[in-house]
């Protein structure tokens, strides 16, 4: 897992340094991509990494288990094959790719619409290896990988605590959040996070059970890759910070000692997703810009001290009354794992301050931001479910308690299975990807697409739009600048206006066309050439 970790985050870097050297061309990003991937193939089979695994033997129970995981896994993969269109990946995941492809390089992108272009993007530096090589269906996949590797990582650390019935109830737990089913099928980049902060428990565990420098190095390098991958990731500093000081005083050490190890993994963590906090520094002034910017990221929301009066609302919100919900299982289990961590070992009472301590991370600082959020922290939440499975001793308690678990399983393959009905037909060929993309984008909040070809028809090459009102780009495939990055001098010949009125200065300009369903108009000044 940590090698696959390492490889992703390097391929990562390797496309940033493409962009930012200026070359990042199609052709180069694809010869970059198979020559890297060959040099890893050849490693693991010289190193002798690759083998076939031995036979996995299940009883009853746990090939039930595990063929529901699978169901899961075919019913997300459904979702993944079809179109993109979450509004996020729309907006800035899958755009900026597209856009730096496009300008052959990584540059700052000013305006207050992409914003995040200076920002950290591990997982988009390997979308924009995946538009290199197809559309957007190549990142989803990418994404969709990331879920599984994520699937493999719980299992193996449940196996660290737990029995293989039990490991794969631990899995199933974390599968069924409909916020992973939602996510898997997307090309956001929480679950590349959640992967990696997956790995930073692993590694943290594993150091705290060797005390070999070698994995207090790889947990703060796996730390690096997930604020490279999300930024909100630092929020895990805190938490990490806390496990130290737990473990120092578990076994009585030094406190220069602690302070000095907690220094070493800070320093790798940070030391990751330098490069791009030197790229945003240079760019805005910031190294962490849009935060602690004028811009107001995700509703301006940092941190907001507790309302005590509204904690436990908030608290039910997280497990029942999210719009990205996660599973109501963590919920029901949360009064068990308190029974069960009376006689729990050091490592599992790790587990639950890890896990309790991300809840309260989560309400201080992303709490309205919904349960993608609190999505890289519930795969070491579901090893205490599956612990607390484990304690139950109680016959009619546990088949109550497995009950639960498959009954939320099976709510969760039906719901996911409801909304990627909508893929099948585009799947089979029975509808095209316009029609599908016509029926269920959100022109009202700024999505786009040719839905009648216009576009494409009568748009040249040589031609430039200035956009307004425009807000997910992705889909755009005509030469374009955006009015929120447009600068004195750029050049157009066409304007276009999506959901809103045509700016003043070009009142007169003629309106060619208009979609009464993208709502989007398009003027031209007798086809001559303006400068902004």
């Amino acid at each position: 897992m940590f090698e696959i970790a390492f490889i992703a985050g390097i391929y990562s870097y390797l496309i940033f340094a493409l962009g930012i050297l200026g070359i990042l061309y199609k052709n180069i990003v694809i010869s970059v991509t198979v020559i890297y991937f060959g040099l890893v193939l050849l490693y693991f089979l010289i190193a002798k990494k690759i083998t076939i695994p031995s036979r996995f033997k299940l009883d009853k129970l746990s090939a039930f288990l595990f063929l529901l995981i699978i169901i899961q896994v075919l019913v997300n993969f459904i979702g993944v094959l079809g179109p993109e269109i979450s509004f996020d990946s729309l907006w800035y995941h899958l755009t900026l790719p597209k856009l730096y492809l496009n300008g052959h390089s990584i540059f700052h992108i000013p305006g207050g619409l992409l914003y995040y272009s200076d920002m950290p993007k591990l997982a988009e530096m390997i979308y924009t290896g995946a538009l290199s090589f197809g559309n957007e269906t190549i990142a989803k996949l990418v994404h969709f990988s990331f879920s599984l590797l994520s699937l493999i990582a719980v299992f193996k650390i449940s196996r660290k605590f737990l029995s293989q019935k039990l490991s794969l109830i631990a899995v199933l737990v974390f599968y069924s959040s409909l916020v992973v089913g939602w996510e898997s099928i997307s090309s956001y980049v929480d679950l590349s996070r959640t992967f990696f902060e997956i790995l930073v428990f692993w590694g943290f565990l594993n150091w705290f059970e060797t005390k070999k420098i070698k994995w207090l190095i790889a947990s703060g390098i796996m730390l690096g890759f997930a604020i490279t991958s999300k930024l909100v990731a630092v929020g895990s500093l805190p938490i990490f910070m806390a496990l130290f000081a737990y473990q120092a005083y578990i076994k009585k050490e030094e406190i220069l000692l602690t302070i000095k190890r907690f220094l070493i993994f800070i320093f790798f963590a940070f030391l990751v997703p330098l490069p791009w906090l030197i790229f945003s520094f240079i760019n805005t002034g910031n190294p962490f810009y849009p935060y602690f910017s004028s811009i107001p990221v995700d509703s301006g929301q940092s941190f907001a001290l507790p309302n005590l009066i509204f904690i436990f609302r908030d608290f039910y919100n997280l497990f029942l009354n999210l719009s990205d919900p996660i599973s109501p299982l963590y919920l029901i289990f949360l009064p068990l794992i308190f029974i069960a961590l009376r006689k729990a070992d050091l490592r599992i009472k790790f587990l639950a301050v890890y896990t309790f301590l991300s809840l309260i991370i989560w309400y201080l600082t992303q709490e309205a931001r919904g349960g993608r959020f609190i999505l890289p922290y519930l795969p070491i939440f579901s090893i205490l479910v599956a612990h607390a499975v484990e304690k139950m001793k109680d016959k009619k308690v546990q088949i109550l308690i497995f009950t639960a678990i498959i009954i939320v399983a099976l709510s969760s393959i039906f719901y996911r299975g409801l909304a990627n009905k909508k893929f099948i037909p585009v799947l089979l060929g029975t509808e095209s990807k316009t029609e599908f993309l016509s029926k269920n984008l959100n022109f009202f909040y700024g999505d786009f697409y040719d839905t009648d070809g216009y576009f494409q028809k009568h748009l040249k090459p040589s031609d430039k739009v200035l956009t307004f009102g425009f807000h997910n780009l992705y889909y755009v495939d005509f030469p374009f600048v955006d009015s929120s990055w447009v600068k004195k001098g750029d050049r157009f010949n066409y304007v276009a206006t999506q959901n809103s009125p045509i700016p003043s200065r070009f009142s007169n300009w003629k309106q060619i066309y208009y979609n009464n369903l993208t709502k989007v108009g398009l003027y031209s000044k007798g086809g001559k050439t303006w400068a902004y």
